[in-house]
């Protein structure tokens, strides 16, 4: 039987020091900002573009910051969903022993992370909008639900009037982001031993059931770690889309700096809210990881 011992990590005075140090530095760059650029810190804007009383509602509701910031979430749990199906197919087809698979796999690959997201973004914007949207006839079906229908869509995706963009939005974050879980996905399934293909094959097993019930149970433990990473990453590269105007947390940051002038408060109340979603997916991975060790799953 084997056990699993989580050991708790304690504070050293390395990692005081550390705190320390990195404190210091902050308050030293926020004296130099103050002084040195003459800058006069405002952070009285920054509420107002999270929040708005709404006089026809009689409530708060949310304000174009904080609209950009579920829009940020939604983009991101959309890319991460099909980042990790397009991973998860085209890593298990990277392992393939026919050459047709292999070749499919690997051109997938090599062309995704060799393309600069940037340009892949427009390719797929003008592609998108004006080929396959017109072609299938799906913005015109979009545009004609109903109210309950629309307002469901802009909760789960997006406004109609904003579909198309946002579509390809998530399938160029999507495409760019699976070719690294590809990666990561053959990487796992590669790292199994020969003997537990051996052993379930003399078990009369199929090749789908061992991918099912024995290869990939095992691989999902050991590329967690490396996969949470990537997840992480889907939602700061999501950032990126902000060039076709999809009104996600960055465009709306920009908007707000370029009618408010407070450069530094709006950024770094972005950076601290990408912080605060990609330290949850951090945590909840984390969390998972331990989960599995306890388990011994």
């Amino acid at each position: 039987m084997t056990g699993v011992y989580l050991v708790k990590k304690k504070s050293t005075l390395l990692d005081i020091s550390v705190t320390v140090a990195l404190l210091l530095f902050l308050t030293f760059v926020t004296y130099r900002v103050s002084v040195g650029l003459h800058y006069r810190w405002d952070w009285g804007v920054i509420p107002n573009y999270l929040l708005r009383w709404d006089e026809e509602k009689g409530r708060w509701v949310s304000n174009i910051l904080l609209d950009g910031f579920l829009t940020t979430i939604r983009l991101s749990i959309w890319s991460i969903l099909l980042a990790s199906g397009i991973g998860l197919v085209m890593g298990i087809v990277r392992t393939r022993r026919r050459l047709f698979f292999r070749l499919l796999g690997r051109s997938y690959v090599e062309l995704i992370r060799n393309i600069p997201p940037l340009v892949l973004i427009f390719i797929f914007y003008f592609f998108v909008s004006d080929q396959l949207m017109l072609l299938f006839g799906v913005e015109e079906f979009i545009r004609s639900r109903t109210d309950l229908a629309s307002r469901w869509l802009a909760i789960l995706v997006a406004p109609p009037e904003r579909f198309t963009a946002f579509v390809a939005g998530v399938f160029t974050v999507a495409l760019f982001q699976g070719a690294y879980i590809t990666e990561i996905v053959r990487a796992g399934i590669q790292s199994i031993e020969k003997g537990q293909w051996e052993a379930s094959a003399a078990l009369g097993m199929s090749w789908l059931q061992q991918m099912r019930f024995i290869i990939l149970p095992q691989a999902g433990r050991r590329v967690l770690p490396p996969l949470a990473n990537e997840l992480i990453n889907t939602i700061k590269y999501s950032s990126i889309v902000s060039i076709i105007s999809i009104q996600e947390l960055t465009f709306q940051g920009m908007q707000i700096m370029a009618s408010t002038q407070r450069t530094i408060e709006v950024w770094l109340t972005i950076s601290f809210m990408y912080l605060l979603l990609c330290f949850s997916v951090s945590l909840l991975a984390r969390r998972l990881e331990n989960s599995m060790a306890e388990s011994g799953v």
